[in-house]
């Protein structure tokens, strides 16, 4: 799962005027994950819109996260195979804690929204 993650992303994040970090994501057509999320119509698993939330809260922070609890998962839209998926990103800490706020969309349109809590790895 990460190696398609990062197989995906395109360049680096940027900041947009209110803060939030974006990300850009385009999954090709012959990547695995697709392999029977479905044969006829593939699309990307909505578990991957929240590993992909988490992979890049880890990209921002510098360290490796575990989630902790996913509070809100709203899938909108399919998102296909070679289409450039926009993950917007919102960052709060409070003690052990992080808050990712992460919004997705494609062509503008809204794709899907999670807010995931999640814990650094203490090893």
């Amino acid at each position: 799962m990460q190696r398609s993650i990062a197989a995906a992303r395109i360049g680096e994040p940027q900041k947009n005027a209110d803060g939030a970090d974006i990300f850009e994501f385009c999954f090709a057509a012959n990547d695995p994950v697709f392999a029977g999320h479905f044969p006829s119509r593939p699309l990307l698993p909505g578990i991957f819109q929240l590993e992909m939330a988490r992979a890049a809260v880890e990209i921002i922070l510098n360290c490796p996260l575990t989630v902790r609890e996913v509070s809100k998962a709203k899938f909108q839209r399919p998102i296909l195979p070679d289409e450039t998926v926009r993950l917007e990103l919102k960052l709060s800490e409070t003690g052990e804690t992080i808050q990712a706020r992460a919004s997705f969309s494609v062509k503008g349109q809204s794709a899907g929204e999670t807010i995931l809590l999640l814990w650094r790895n203490q090893d």
